[in-house]
């Protein structure tokens, strides 16, 4: 049973940046795809962005050219460096394995952190 732990949310004022980790523990095929979601007050949870065993990755519209997802296979772990961060990043950021198909737009969703809150103040 994989176990995912993040890490490293905080506060910020705008224009900041915050990196976030995901420590990856128990079994997690390498060969998986990994991403990072969110979730504001009120609002549905939505895919951020994707990472797959290539290194081939997907952002949403919303995140492109200020956030950049990464990993570290050695180590197990993900990441998601923000940049840039605005009032409307605001939101509990979840670290997620198994993401089919592996895009922000995920229909099956394999395991789940417990998520870490970001707040971003203008």
């Amino acid at each position: 049973q994989a176990q995912l732990e993040e890490s490293g949310g905080g506060s910020v004022p705008a224009g900041g940046s915050l990196r976030l980790s995901c420590a990856a523990s128990g079994y997690v095929n390498s060969r998986y795809c990994m991403g990072w979601f969110r979730q504001a007050p009120g609002a549905k949870r939505e895919g951020v962005a994707s990472i797959d065993s290539t290194g081939s990755t997907s952002y949403a519209d919303s995140v492109k050219g200020r956030f950049t997802i990464s990993q570290d296979s050695a180590e197990n772990t993900l990441y998601l460096q923000m940049d840039s961060l605005q009032p409307e990043d605001t939101a509990t950021y979840y670290c997620a394995a198994e993401l089919v198909p592996c895009t922000v737009e995920a229909r099956y969703i394999g395991y789940w952190g417990k998520g870490t809150q970001v707040t971003v103040s203008s």
